[in-house]
């Protein structure tokens, strides 16, 4: 074991990626969702050891190959990657127990070796966006993950995944290729791909239309990928048709990560003052983040798919962590990192309560959940759990979020943002309690009064993931601590 402690960077996107493979080799039968469940499993044990050593002795760096960096690709950990690989890996080791039944309830049985080769090809696009210390490395893994995002989605039972996979497809191709053409411009001034080379070179040439030009090619790439608004429309289709643990998976996971990328660029490879001292970035982030706020949370209030409601609230989230970046003081990014955190247990929990729901009845429309909280009442107690937290509601892991938020806010002075984000808060208890009064308050739909709670593979994870975004709310150790140290290396730069 003390062999492999330190190639454990490598091993964290080794295994789920040679996983992958094998999943698809193992053919029908239950051998495929073994596998990739254990290559989940082990990244999230990595995970949480390139955390502990992370904030108790400081960033780790891996050479791939023995090639030394900045000739051969490097793997870096430090707080703020490794919070990050703790939700992609815990999530997706949580949502992979409910999709046992999950699966085999919304997708045909003879793809379900399919699914999770390309469910743990996306793990491992995930978790190599977050680790990698090589630009091109980055658009690499976002790819993998893109890719295999678009197949899990196009295999839902409805018609309508295969449109949703496809404009995802449009939307997410033209985010990489922005991507690729920002990290392409910064090579051919720096001549080099290493970030933490690039970190050093790029001061001096900032001024340099090309270099501006990166900036922006690789800021709205991002942007789109993390579906921020006005760059949200594949979203909700996206969310809405993907089988349920698609759902769970993707929504607490990849705007996310991707969010963690822009982070990352923004204030480590380009630095806070250039980019928002010499560059407007505050307000080209803050005016689309406070629409993002209001636009979602009216969008999810007349929605009748839940699924699609949810997806809508992602949209208003999503708003929230690009506030937190916009106002780039070290409360303000450790905001972010928090509520990217909170947020994957709030929508894995809330997905997943979907996902139970739909086993039972085979739909998430509103109006066919009527009564069903009396009949479910842990699927109803876990939505309780995960709608409370979205609101912001004290002893949840979102109010959490919001009080650091709204500290950020009042650090510079900006008194009106709080004013917003309690408003647009006000918004989401609208769309909440519609789902609450239709499952608890509504007389069952005829026909439909002997509904049984989801089998245990699905209630366990849901009621773990809900359990989660109260733990988290009463104890904030962990994130708190883990979020400062990754605020304080982004702002300072040291991180890469």
């Amino acid at each position: 074991m003390n062999a492999l402690i330190p190639h454990l960077p490598a091993l964290q996107v080794v295994v789920p990626l040679v996983a992958a493979p094998l999943c698809l080799l193992a053919g029908r039968g239950g051998l495929a969702w073994i596998i990739a469940f254990l290559a989940a499993a082990f990244a999230t044990v990595t995970a949480a050891l390139l955390a502990y050593q992370t904030l108790h002795h400081g960033p780790i760096s891996y050479e791939m190959g023995g090639w030394a960096p900045p000739w051969g690709i490097e793997y870096v950990v430090d707080t703020a990657n490794a919070f990050i690989l703790l939700l992609v890996a815990g999530i997706g080791t949580v949502v992979l127990i409910f999709c046992h039944a999950s699966v085999g309830k919304e997708i045909r049985a003879g793809n379900h070796h399919l699914f999770y080769c390309m469910y743990t090809l996306c793990l491992t696009g995930l978790l190599g966006i977050a680790i990698t210390g090589d630009a091109f490395n980055v658009f690499v893994f976002l790819e993998i993950s893109s890719l295999s995002s678009y197949a899990l989605i196009a295999l839902g039972g409805q018609r309508k995944a295969l449109t949703a996979a496809f404009q995802y497809l449009i939307m997410g191709t033209i985010g990489a290729t922005f991507f690729l053409i920002g990290v392409g411009l910064l090579y051919m001034m720096t001549g080099t791909l290493n970030m933490a080379d690039l970190q050093t070179r790029i001061p001096a040439l900032q001024d340099s239309r090309p270099v501006l030009a990166a900036f922006a090619f690789i800021t709205v790439g991002l942007a789109l990928k993390a579906a921020l608004f006005p760059l949200h429309l594949w979203l909700p289709n996206a969310y809405a048709f993907a089988p349920s643990a698609v759902s769970a998976f993707i929504a607490a996971t990849a705007t996310k990560v991707s969010l963690y990328v822009l982070l990352r660029f923004t204030f480590t490879l380009f630095g806070a003052e250039f980019a928002f001292g010499d560059l407007p970035l505050h307000w080209v982030l803050l005016v689309p983040a406070v629409i993002a706020m209001f636009a979602g949370s009216f969008s999810a209030i007349f929605q009748r798919d839940i699924k699609r409601m949810l997806a809508y609230s992602s949209v208003a989230q999503i708003g929230y962590i690009t506030l937190a970046i916009a106002i780039a003081n070290p409360a303000g990014v450790q905001a972010a990192m928090i509520h990217i955190f909170n947020h994957g247990l709030m929508k894995a929990a809330l997905f997943c309560a979907m996902g139970c729901i739909f086993y039972r009845i085979g739909s998430t429309r509103i109006d066919q959940m009527a009564g069903l909280g009396r009949q479910m009442p842990w699927t109803f107690a876990a939505i309780v759990a995960g709608g409370l937290s979205l609101l912001g509601v004290p002893l949840t892991a979102g109010f959490i979020s919001k009080w650091y938020l709204v500290q950020a806010a009042l650090q510079s002075d900006l008194w009106w943002l709080v004013v917003l984000i309690v408003l647009s808060s006000m918004l989401a208890l609208v769309y909440v309690w519609r789902l609450v009064e239709a499952l608890y308050f509504k007389d069952p739909v005829p026909g439909r009064e002997g509904v049984a709670e989801a089998p245990l593979s699905m209630l366990l994870p849901t009621l773990l993931l809900a359990g989660g975004n109260i733990y988290f709310g009463l104890d904030t150790r962990l994130p708190v601590a883990m979020t400062e140290n990754a605020a304080n290396l982004l702002l300072r730069g040291q991180a890469w």
